[in-house]
């Protein structure tokens, strides 16, 4: 049976299909971004197509599908959410003005403030009021939330979210809420902050419920289109979709908390390079993805990636956890434009899925890094995609000569400077992922992967004075790829306030059990497997105003108060964070965290490579690296194992292309990879 992981991407749906073998079969469509599950449909049909099989076949064949979807992302950033009424306690409707008394940049005197994506006319205050130890100090006043709710009727809102002061602790006036809002209002999405993030800090709180009911409505729509074609098809299996914090959930559970999708896509890539860490035996990897619209950035340390919360996307806070991914506006549509000074910038605006670039022949004039690469000799223009499309070079040396006559340069050179715009622009991300956070990238392997980072890479690591890359031989769809070998993860959290010298610690105890029952119990709706929990807490201390994530993997959970140990190992991670601790002072337990996840079987490892003679090169061709050179082109799928490529030379896949620039040098790995030592 074959399992099917699904990215879609702003430029392109990437499909890959792994069978008990784990012989990986590969497909890329065209993204459609006004319905995306037709871009799914069609690359599920050419995923067919190179299996030698029908739809009906692929889907009788197929145990699951995994699904990352950007629809929640993109909903959020272009501000094309639902119309969203907000139900808050009375006198609270403006904590998401206030946020937190401060700007993002605070020095910026200019800087206008975010625009809401909730209007002050419809976030409504409703009487009533929960004290922080759960005791009802107002009760909720029915005539005071038919108003309100009479309000959202006659603005015809799509989606309510309700956040109540303190719901965190109790949420009984909050489900009341909810049940006379479905009541009055049949068909209105709903989210409540005590089941999207039931946890202290009022504006993270509302900020991710708002969040939540905003892309909610569309996310949900999509999901359900999506599993009714699927089903229409013929297909009986499950349809998960990977989560922001890596995990994968049921489509009833992505929906309700639709929240948790909107690091959907990028999740994908992060979950193939943990698994890649595993297969190269490697703890210490920089996945670097480059699609079409944006370059996604993060670390793998000892073979885990890093988990954050209260991250901003698209300027809205979000508490989830998520993985901590840098997004950078640098992608094969990223277009090049002058400034009134004549400089040249390239991104963070893209040509996207449509026009796209100029070389691909739908309309697009402005120079994007694509149309440079092809300018410069390093695509292919008659074999893109394998040959199922072909790219425009007249048009890519049009659009080049325009940006080129406003810099006042030859095409060349506007091309040559769009390709070091870009690869410096996504070396300084990664330099904000690492450097600036006291971390040394030498000691790490660059991991490439997505449609258009082959040809960037080698002089990324360069600037950043790595000396290795490694390319999967299904790096261009390696988010897809990666889904698969994720595991279903639930997560629960509470608040729990109070030094850890005062707390009981039977008391700490019990509500873990509690959360990983909760946690089960939700899991036990769509699956029966074999169950691994994590816990965590996050705590600091007393004069402190943040927290800091401690896992608790090593506890011993028999003894009666496990306190002390958590308390110790707060000392020991606030150490190895901060190079200090201050183990005097009392620390201060905030949250706790339960993470129930269902273990998923392992995707096999690809198959190696049956020993063959060296590859030749199956042509040559003519690129600019200073000047114009003549260099072999290499097909990846003929390297043979232990073959090493000296560069300068191109290696290609049907997907993927690589540079290797003078002095590099790559070397095909048991399982086809291209493991690329790089010159200084």
């Amino acid at each position: 049976m074959l399992r099917i992981g699904i990215d879609v991407g702003g430029t392109f749906t990437d499909l890959v299909a792994v069978d008990p073998a784990g012989r990986t079969t590969l497909a890329k469509s065209a993204s459609t971004p006004p319905d995306p599950s037709v871009g799914v449909l069609n690359g599920l049909a050419q995923l067919a197509e190179a299996l030698g099989l029908d739809l009906a076949g692929l889907f009788a064949g197929t145990e699951r599908i995994v699904h990352g979807t950007t629809v929640a992302t993109n909903a959020l950033l272009e501000h094309k959410g639902a119309k969203v009424g907000l139900l808050t306690t009375e006198g609270h409707r403006d904590i998401i003005e206030m946020r937190e008394g401060l700007k993002d940049d605070r020095y910026n005197l200019r800087m206008p403030p975010p625009v809401q994506l909730v209007p002050r006319h419809r976030r409504l205050g409703v009487r009533e009021r929960i004290r922080p130890d759960g005791r009802i100090e107002i009760p909720l006043d029915s005539a005071s939330l038919d108003a309100a709710i009479a309000v959202l009727r006659a603005e015809q809102v799509e989606a309510v979210a309700i956040c109540y002061l303190h719901a965190w602790r109790d949420a009984t006036h909050e489900r009341a809420t909810a049940a006379a809002v479905a009541a009055a209002l049949p068909g209105v999405y709903l989210s409540l902050s005590s089941e999207v993030f039931p946890q202290i800090k009022e504006f993270d709180r509302v900020s991710t419920t708002i969040v939540n009911a905003y892309v909610g409505p569309a996310l949900s729509r999509y999901l359900k289109r999506l599993e009714a074609r699927l089903r229409e098809g013929g297909y009986g299996g499950p349809l998960l979709i990977i989560q922001s914090h890596g995990g994968v959930t049921p489509v009833d559970e992505a929906a309700r908390i639709a929240a948790g999708g909107v690091l959907s896509g990028p999740a994908g890539g992060v979950a193939g390079s943990r698994y890649a860490a595993r297969l190269l035996g490697t703890g210490d990897l920089i996945p670097f993805d480059m699609g079409g619209t944006s370059t996604d950035i993060c670390l793998i340390v000892d073979g885990e990636p890093a988990l954050a919360s209260g991250r901003g996307v698209g300027g809205h806070r979000l508490a989830l956890n998520s993985l901590d991914i840098a997004s950078l506006g640098a992608g094969g549509g990223s277009i090049g434009r002058a400034d009134a000074g004549g400089i040249l910038h390239v991104g963070p605006e893209s040509a996207g899925a449509s026009p796209g670039p100029a070389c691909y022949g739908r309309g697009g004039t402005r120079a994007t890094v694509t149309d440079a690469n092809l300018v410069l000799g390093y695509l292919d223009p008659a074999r893109f995609l394998g040959g199922r499309a072909t790219l425009d070079g007249a048009a890519a040396e049009a659009a080049l000569d325009r940006l080129a006559g406003e810099l006042g340069v030859s095409r060349i050179q506007a091309a040559e400077g769009i390709h070091r715009v870009v690869n410096t622009n996504m070396a300084e991300g990664i330099r904000l992922v690492s450097v600036r956070r006291g971390v040394d990238p030498r000691r790490f392997a660059l991991l490439s992967f997505g449609g258009a980072a082959g040809l960037h890479v080698a002089d990324v690591a360069r600037q950043l004075d790595l000396s290795r890359v490694i390319v999967p031989r299904v790096a261009s769809v390696l988010s897809a790829w990666g889904m698969l070998a994720t595991d279903l993860r639930f997560e629960v959290s509470r608040t729990h306030i109070g030094d850890t010298g005062r707390l009981d610690g039977g008391a700490v105890k019990r509500m873990f059990d509690d959360m990983e029952a909760e946690g089960r119990a939700r899991l036990s709706a769509s699956y029966d497997g074999p169950v691994r929990i994590e816990r965590t807490v996050e705590m600091r201390y007393g004069e402190q105003i943040f927290e800091i994530a401690v896992p608790l993997a090593d506890i011993d959970w028999s003894v009666a108060d496990p306190l002390p140990q958590i308390v110790e190992r707060f000392h020991a991670r606030h150490e190895a964070l901060y190079t200090y601790a201050l183990r005097s002072q009392d620390a201060v337990l905030v949250n706790a965290r339960t993470a129930v996840i269902g273990v998923l079987p392992d995707l096999p490892q690809e198959p190696a490579l049956a020993p063959r003679a060296p590859a030749a090169p199956v042509g040559e061709r003519r690129i600019h690296i200073g000047g114009w050179l003549d260099v072999p082109v290499y097909a990846l799928d003929r390297l043979a194992p232990g073959q090493a490529v000296a560069g300068p030379a191109i290696v290609e896949s049907a997907m993927t292309t690589v540079l290797l620039r003078p002095g590099n040098t790559a070397t095909a790995t048991a399982q086809g990879w291209l493991d690329i030592m790089v010159a200084g």
